[in-house]
């Protein structure tokens, strides 16, 4: 090796240093490219050869960046962790050295990549905040201009440089992806969504009890259990207890767990790797990383199932998971809030839900009340959607007191759900000179039964559970529509889907 003088060194260094400064300070995110001309700095200044940038995956070493390496020679060079000279570099966080390369068996040579000149090898890691990155290589030649100290020294300083830039490059693309995978979230949402209305509406007394354990609780990190009937508006709860905590300017992400199959519901919840599954032509997040730092909204949390529930109870407890056919541990900071129409104390006791996932879920409990025990909240409800059906539809339409009335003694068994759709058709098929009683008889088929209604008010709500309640109402539907579940669906302000599973649930 070729000597210098202490001033000529310190100067050689100064000199390499300061052009890889201004390569790495005009990179403007082309990382791999910056880091190549930065490795022909090293190369150049420096007499080293093969320089090359390993980045860490899933405790593979693979080629980031380097120079005089083809493509073959790039793909066949991985090193696991521990794994010769450069694995064992990033394993120990400390720099190795092969003094000579010909006889010592930790330089593993994988790539064939050595010339006749090559004498020594060293690796140095890539660490930023405790944490490898990777690892920075170079084999030394009989021209290389320093010696093993120096070169290890010039390395790490050039190393930590590398290791930050690539660091802020990934936070970066992170970033980029995460709000890439966020906006197609968000159009599906909107895509997908027919009826969107805004935020809680009620001043019944049990709707303010509500919204005073929404202000109380929203801002904890607490996990939110929201119990009411199909329709009573769980979903925006969940929304306003977002709106108001401290997660409010961080992602909003929501899952209906009845809507999707159990095969598919992990791979929704958790993502899954390329190949997991037949139809996995790549790899995709699952709405727990989308929720990242904000919020979870699981819907109908009753019905996944119980290796759903094990998964599930883990992320409570240990905020971490693995994709579907992956092996790489996911760390994720996410506020749930989950909600259910069924009898979970229930089902507990058969046995048909976990007993620690319950009580994981049920922290804190918000109980909605159903729309025909919320007294004048339903005057107030018929009003807005009136005036936003209206406004939509561009069609001027009153309804009078009579017909008020009417729909007040309805029984709203779909709840809000129903009303919403109950409005939109009044609009679109009532008179504009006003709606009255008889026409709203005309246009709600199942008040022209008056003890229809009577025996609906008639049921004592206190003693029955909501699924007594629930199954009470779609079998009087289906026997009002001769067993139409379409049109009992419609009655009910649910989808056929639903009254198809609930037809099911309750063996009608």
């Amino acid at each position: 090796m070729k000597s210098e003088t202490n001033e000529n060194l310190c100067q050689l260094e100064l000199n390499v240093l300061y052009e890889i400064a201004e390569i790495m300070a005009a990179s403007r995110g082309e990382i791999v490219l910056s880091l190549e001309k930065c490795l022909s700095v090293l190369k150049k200044n420096l007499d080293l050869d093969n320089c090359v940038i390993y980045k860490l995956e899933e405790d593979i070493l693979q080629i980031f960046a380097s120079i005089n390496f083809n493509k073959h020679q790039k793909v066949i060079s991985e090193y696991r962790l521990g794994e010769g000279a450069t694995g064992l570099a990033a394993k120990s966080m400390e720099p190795v050295v092969i003094e000579n390369v010909h006889n010592d068996i930790l330089f593993l040579n994988k790539s064939g990549n050595r010339s006749s000149d090559t004498i020594s090898y060293i690796a140095v890691p890539m660490i930023v905040e405790n944490e490898v990155l990777g690892v920075l290589a170079a084999n030394l030649t009989k021209s290389t201009k320093i010696g093993f100290e120096d070169t290890v020294r010039i390395l790490s300083i050039v190393s930590s440089l590398f290791a930050q830039s690539i660091y802020s490059f990934l936070v970066v693309e992170n970033e980029k992806e995460r709000l890439t995978d966020l906006k197609k979230y968000y159009k599906m949402e909107w895509d997908s969504k027919v009826h969107n209305f805004g935020d809680i509406i009620g001043e019944s007394k049990k709707m303010k009890d509500v919204f005073k354990v929404i202000e109380r609780i929203a801002p904890s990190d607490v996990t939110v259990l929201v119990r009411g009937e199909t329709g009573t508006g769980k979903e925006l709860v969940a929304a306003a207890i977002h709106k108001r905590s401290k997660r409010a300017d961080e992602p909003f992400i929501k899952l209906n767990c009845a809507a999707i199959t159990d095969t598919l519901l992990e791979s929704e919840l958790f993502g899954h790797e390329k190949g997991a599954f037949t139809d996995a032509k790549e790899t995709r997040k699952g709405r727990f990383e989308l929720a990242d730092k904000g919020t979870l909204f699981l819907d109908e949390i009753g019905d996944i199932s119980a290796s759903a529930q094990v998964k599930l109870l883990r992320v409570l407890q240990e905020r971490e998971f693995e994709r579907v056919g992956g092996s790489k541990t996911i760390k994720v900071n996410v506020r749930l809030v989950a909600a259910t129409n069924r009898n979970l104390e229930k089902m507990v006791k058969d046995g048909d839900f976990r007993e620690d996932l319950y009580y994981r879920l049920n922290v804190i409990p918000i109980d909605l009340p159903p729309l025909r025990k919320r007294g004048d909240d339903i005057k107030l409800l018929v009003n807005f959607f009136l005036e936003r059906a209206m406004r939509n539809h561009k069609k001027a339409v009153s309804i009078t007191d009579e017909a008020m009335e009417k729909l007040m003694r309805y029984p709203w068994y779909g709840n809000v759900r129903e009303m919403e759709n109950t409005i939109e058709r009044i609009v679109l098929m009532g008179d504009e000179n006003g709606i009255s009683a008889t026409d709203m008889l005309l246009l709600l088929p199942a008040l022209k039964n008056e003890n229809l209604v009577d025996e609906y008010n008639a049921i004592p709500m206190e003693n029955k559970t909501l699924d007594e309640l629930e199954c009470e109402a779609v079998t009087k539907a289906l026997k009002q529509c001769d067993n139409n579940q379409s049109k009992a669906a419609k009655m009910l302000g649910i989808t056929v889907r639903q009254i198809g599973y609930k037809v099911k649930k309750y063996g009608l």
